[in-house]
C-alpha cells in the first residue's frame, strides 16, 4: 500500500506533466506557492479541501495523489525485488527497498515498465518450467526424439566406416549402403514424427502444461471421486472416459489412476467403507485391520470418496526416488507441481523403511494437519534388482486438542524452505535423510 506521506511526490509529478509552474498551480489550488513547495517535498500532510483543490486543479481524482495508481507497480517491484535479494548472481545490487515509493512516484513510467518485464519474466519461467517437465515426463516425445538420435547414430557410424575404409568388398558396400538407406528412412519418419507432435503442441499464448498436469486436472474436474467405477464390470467405462484427455501420454496416466481406482474399489467397496468408517473414524490403521487390506489401500480408498462422505482428505504419492506424482491437496496445504516435496514430510521418512508407517502433526505457514505416511512395494526386489518403492502420505485435520507447539514446521520444497537451519536445506536434496 502507497504511503500517504508521498503525496506531494505524485503531486510534484503530475505539474510537471501538466506543464504547470508551482506558482500557477498554487494560485489554481488558492494556496500560496511556499505552501505548495513543502507539500510537493513531502514536508507537509494534505488531505481536506486542499487535496480536493490541487486534484481539481491537476485534473485527476483524489485519490490518485494519495494513494496513486502506482498500489499495483509497488507489489510488482516489490516481488521483483525479493527475486533479486534470492539471486544469488544479482545480490551485489540490492533494491533499494526504502525508496521504492519514491522511485514509483517519481518515474512511473519506468516503474510501470519494469513491472512488466518482471511479469513477463515470470510468464517465461512457468512456460520454461511447464516445457522441461513436459520433456522430462512425456513418453511420446521421449520415445520420438530416441529413435531419431538412434537413426542419426547408426547414419554417421556407417558413413564413418565407409569413409574410412579404403578397401572395401563389393558386397559390403552394398551391405553399408543399404544400411544407410534403411536408417535414412527411419529418420526421416522419425522427423515427421516428431513434427506432427510439435505442430500438435499448444498454441502459442495457451499455457502448456505437463501430462501429468493434464491427468491432475482431468482428476481434479471428477473431485477424484469416479462413482461410475464403483461396483463389477465398470472395466469398459474406463476408455469412454478418457475421451477427456487429449494428450496420449496423459491419457495413459489417467488410464493407470482410473485402473488403480478400479481395484480399490473392488477391495473396498463404499458400503463397506462406511461401516469401517462408522465403526472406527478416519482411522486407517483400524479400518486397514478391520476390512484386511493395506494401509496404502485404504489411503486411496479414503481420498477418493467423496467429501460428504469422509471430510477434507489429501493425498501425495511419490515414487523411489522422491518425484511427485499425484497431488490431491485439500485446506491450502502446498505442494509443488512436480520434482519433490519437503525433506521433512513423514512421506519421505517412510521411503528408507517401508511397512513401518509414520504419522506427524505439520505446520506449513500457519496450518497445521495430520499426515499420515506408509510406503510400499509395486515391484518386488531380485537377485538382479532392488524392489520398485512408492509412498503415500495422508493428509487430515488437525484433531482436537492437539497440543500444536509439536507440530512439524515443513516447507513446500527444500528451493522454497522457510525454516532456517534446515538440515535438508542445507545439503541441497530433498531425498537426503534430515532425521
Amino acid at each position: 500500500m502507497a504511503e500517504p506521506g508521498m503525496a506531494g511526490t505524485r503531486i510534484r509529478q503530475r505539474r510537471l506533466v501538466a506543464g504547470l509552474k508551482q506558482a500557477e498551480l498554487a494560485e489554481a489550488a488558492g494556496i500560496s506557492p511556499s505552501y505548495l513547495n513543502l507539500i510537493e517535498h513531502n514536508r507537509r500532510r494534505i488531505g481536506g479541501r486542499t487535496l480536493l483543490q490541487i486534484a481539481e486543479a491537476l485534473g485527476v481524482e483524489p485519490a490518485t495523489l494519495t494513494e496513486g495508481v502506482e498500489s499495483e507497480l509497488l507489489a510488482a517491484l516489490q516481488e521483483a525485488a525479493g527475486d533479486a535479494e534470492a539471486d544469488d548472481d544479482l545480490a551485489h545490487a540490492a533494491p533499494e527497498l526504502d525508496r521504492i515509493e519514491e522511485f514509483v512516484g517519481r518515474f512511473p513510467g519506468w516503474a510501470g515498465r519494469l513491472a512488466d518485464l518482471g511479469r513477463k519474466r515470470d510468464a517465461l519461467e512457468r512456460t520454461v518450467k511447464a516445457l522441461s517437465e513436459r520433456l522430462a515426463h512425456d513418453p511420446e516425445l521421449s520415445a520420438t526424439l530416441h529413435e531419431v538420435i538412434s537413426a542419426v547414430t547408426s547414419i554417421r557410424s556407417t558413413a564413418s566406416i565407409l569413409a574410412e575404409t579404403r578397401e572395401l568388398e563389393p558386397e559390403w558396400q552394398m551391405r553399408f549402403h543399404r544400411n544407410i538407406n534403411e536408417d535414412g528412412a527411419r529418420l526421416a519418419e522419425g522427423a515427421e514424427a516428431l513434427m506432427r507432435y510439435l505442430e500438435a503442441a499448444p498454441e502459442a499464448g495457451a499455457e502448456v502444461t505437463s501430462p501429468q498436469d493434464e491427468m491432475h486436472a482431468f482428476l481434479e474436474r471428477h473431485g477424484f471421486h469416479f462413482p461410475q467405477l464403483e461396483g463389477w464390470g465398470a472395466e469398459s467405462r474406463i476408455e469412454s472416459m478418457l475421451g477427456q484427455v487429449e494428450n496420449r501420454a496423459a491419457r495413459a496416466l489417467s488410464r493407470a489412476a482410473l485402473t488403480q481406482y478400479l481395484e480399490d474399489a473392488r477391495a473396498l467397496p463404499r458400503d463397506d467403507m462406511q461401516t469401517a468408517l462408522d465403526a472406527h473414524g478416519l482411522a486407517p490403521d483400524a479400518i486397514a485391520h478391520a476390512t484386511g487390506t493395506s494401509l496404502a489401500q485404504v489411503f486411496r480408498r479414503l481420498a477418493t470418496l467423496p467429501e460428504d462422505m469422509v471430510g477434507p482428505v489429501g493425498l501425495i504419492v511419490v515414487d523411489g526416488a522422491g518425484a511427485l506424482i499425484l497431488r490431491k491437496t485439500v485446506m491450502g496445504f502446498t505442494t509443488p507441481r512436480s520434482g519433490a516435496g519437503c525433506a521433512l514430510w513423514p512421506l519421505y521418512e517412510v521411503l528408507g523403511q517401508p511397512g513401518r508407517p509414520v504419522q506427524a502433526a505439520l505446520l506449513q505457514g500457519d496450518l497445521r494437519v495430520r499426515a499420515m505416511a506408509v510406503a510400499e512395494e509395486t515391484v518386488p526386489a531380485s537377485f538382479a534388482s532392488p524392489p520398485l518403492m512408492r509412498a503415500y502420505m495422508l493428509i487430515l485435520p488437525e484433531p482436537r486438542g492437539t497440543d500444536r507447539a509439536q507440530a512439524r514446521p515443513v516447507g513446500v520444497t527444500c528451493r522454497i524452505c522457510p525454516i532456517a537451519g534446515c538440515a535438508a536445506r542445507r545439503e541441497g536434496s530433498v531425498l537426503r535423510d534430515a532425521f
